[in-house]
């Protein structure tokens, strides 16, 4: 069965920090091994890399929540932000894929994305 991406629910993988114009900064653990991150990490003074999203990926970031999928994260996108997104999908695809990428989301089924939550 093939899957197309506009079917599938992106799911947050990641901490993040939303500051007050409403940007959202993601939180990547420096240290990814389990037992090393478990000793290391409360001793570290900036244990996470700060990645900062822009305002585009913000507002799709807060609607990565386990419950839209890509095609409705679309459509509220071009409903909010209009003819500045556009190519919408194709750029939504390329986001969201680089999201993944970094581990920062995971796509679910929608068909599986009830239990998600």
């Amino acid at each position: 069965m093939e899957l197309n991406l506009l079917d599938l629910v992106p799911v947050r993988n990641r901490e993040w920090e939303e500051l007050e114009d409403r940007q959202i900064i993601i939180l990547q653990p420096k240290i990814r091994n389990p037992w090393l991150a478990r000793w290391l990490l409360p001793r570290m003074k900036r244990p996470h890399y700060r990645v900062k999203l822009d305002t585009f990926g913000s507002w799709v970031w807060n609607r990565c929540d386990g419950r839209k999928t890509v095609k409705e994260i679309g459509l509220s996108l071009k409903e909010h932000f209009g003819e500045t997104v556009e190519p919408v999908y194709d750029r939504l695809g390329i986001f969201l894929n680089q999201l993944e990428q970094s581990e920062f989301i995971q796509f679910v089924n929608s068909n599986d994305h009830s239990e998600v939550q």
